[in-house]
């Protein structure tokens, strides 16, 4: 059984707007069992492949196969707001279309499977992201699916939580595809690679582990290069021979005919080096001029969760300019809480002065207005003088281009949201960054760019990450752990 092709994408093509697919005659298989990596650039459709595996969406043209009686179960990216007011329990009768009598022991089944010890009757909006990541995979889990589709598994989890995952992966003796910018989780346990191809529109297969198949994808681009360059210089060298002949008469035009004609040929062999592997520029993030040695944020009191009770803890925190603060602790313990409460109306406890301007990303977007256009979107934080196309040039670096300045927001992929949401703090010129997962996801290549305009920037930074990497990029100046407040 284990060699049965589960799923199979003949000729697909597929596009959300007329003439602008997303996949193109893209073809591919996948066998019984095995746990595939689907790449790509942020944008480039990889949700959307899912969308078409569970019928979600239908292609333009061409098939998706999925084997006779298979089932299909999704770990979304986030938990839809919708469901926010839904105890636990309530939540997971959603995967049912008749609830089973056993439901409550199917509950506790998934939560032991995924780590997570807590509450039915709490209420799924009062989870922590790492709470919510654990929540969406058991609800995947719950319909034992025979195809496991995970959508940025990793986003939010703790160390241990990563690691827990991961072992259950290698044991889960059914079909998985994961979407995940982690290249270490995805290294672990992946055993082929589908590549969506942003220019092409087509997906190419690649087997064995993460690391080798980028590393042959970068070699493959190298050679391309390679090639390509030779070629360019013949084609030159053909040209100017072309040109010298062609001004002479008799046989020596005959044979200027004959040499454009196959320099042509030339160039029609040129390889089309694949290009969608961009990473965003390099940039800045200009920090808000404030007179004197101001403090940018001070922090007398914490509330951090204790045996699912919020407990109220003293501290003493002054952040000025260059600070750069880490908070860290396991997942549900008030990391992400103590961010919304700084940004809030209401941050008793915590004084920020009315002066300072604050750049707040949040891990779910939330700060976002999905129904504003993606310039309107950049128009609303702008600080200062700008011209339309000045915003333009910076949503370019972050490889927001073209028709996707006049998308809404609702309509870009969550990395693309992500990107968004930093173009947005360019533009702000903030005092004080507070970054809640910042690099939820988001294309690993462009991890070290951020992690360089975070450690330049001028201005106070806290920051939650569980991205060990990309913390240790960062010149973190305090760390805050809250296990031992």
């Amino acid at each position: 059984m284990a060699e049965e092709v589960i799923l199979r994408f003949d000729e697909v093509t597929f596009e959300y707007v007329h003439k602008r697919p997303l996949l193109d005659s893209a073809s591919f298989s996948v066998r019984r069992g095995s746990k595939i990596t689907l790449m790509g650039q942020n944008g480039a459709g990889k949700s959307t492949l899912f969308g078409l595996i569970k019928k979600e969406l239908k292609p333009k043209s061409g098939q998706v196969s999925v084997t006779n009686n298979v089932s299909v179960g999704t770990a979304e990216q986030v938990v839809a707001r919708a469901n926010f007011n839904l105890t636990i329990e309530e939540y997971f009768t959603k995967a049912f279309e008749v609830v089973p009598g056993n439901i409550k022991g199917e509950i506790h089944k998934v939560m032991e499977a995924v780590n997570f010890d807590i509450p039915t009757d709490r209420q799924v909006g009062e989870l922590s992201g790492g709470q919510q990541a654990r929540l969406l995979l058991a609800y995947a889990l719950i319909q034992n699916p025979d195809i496991l589709l995970l959508d940025e598994p990793t986003n939010n989890l703790d160390e241990d939580g990563i690691n827990h995952l991961i072992q259950f992966l290698i044991m889960y003796d059914k079909t998985v595809i994961v979407i995940s910018h982690d290249a270490d989780f995805l290294n672990c346990f992946t055993d082929g690679v589908l590549y969506l191809d942003s220019y092409t529109k087509k997906i190419e297969t690649y087997v064995g582990d993460y690391y080798a198949v980028v590393e042959e994808i970068q070699n493959r681009i190298e050679r391309e290069k390679k090639k390509n360059a030779q070629l360019e210089k013949l084609i030159k060298d053909r040209k100017e021979k072309v040109n010298f002949f062609a001004h002479k008469g008799g046989k020596m035009r005959k044979l200027a005919k004959k040499m454009k004609d196959e320099t042509e040929d030339l160039e029609d062999s040129l390889v089309d080096v694949k290009r969608d592997d961009k990473t965003i520029k390099d940039f800045t993030i200009p920090a808000q001029e404030l007179d004197g040695a101001v403090e940018v944020v001070k922090i007398k009191t914490i509330k951090i969760i204790e045996n699912h009770q919020p407990v109220l803890k003293q501290v003493d925190l002054v952040l000025t300019k260059r600070t750069k603060m880490l908070i860290s602790g396991p997942n549900g313990i008030g990391k992400s809480t103590l961010l919304r409460h700084l940004v809030s109306d209401n941050n008793e406890g915590a004084e920020i002065p009315a002066e300072v301007r604050v750049g707040y990303y949040s891990q779910d977007f939330a700060t976002l207005d999905y129904e504003a256009t993606v310039l309107q979107s950049l128009e609303d934080v702008v600080v200062g003088e700008m011209s339309t196309q000045e915003i333009r040039a910076i949503a370019a670096s972050f490889l927001i281009t073209g028709n996707l300045m006049d998308q809404k927001v609702a309509d870009l992929s969550e990395g693309q949201k992500g990107l968004l949401s930093f173009a947005r703090l360019v533009l702000m010129k903030p005092a004080l960054l507070i970054l809640d997962e910042p690099t939820n996801h988001i294309n690993f290549r462009h991890l070290p760019v951020i992690a360089k305009a975070i450690n330049e920037f001028e201005g106070a930074v806290i920051l939650v990450s569980h991205m060990k990497e990309f913390v240790d990029a960062i010149k973190i100046t305090e760390e805050l752990n809250l296990t031992k407040v």
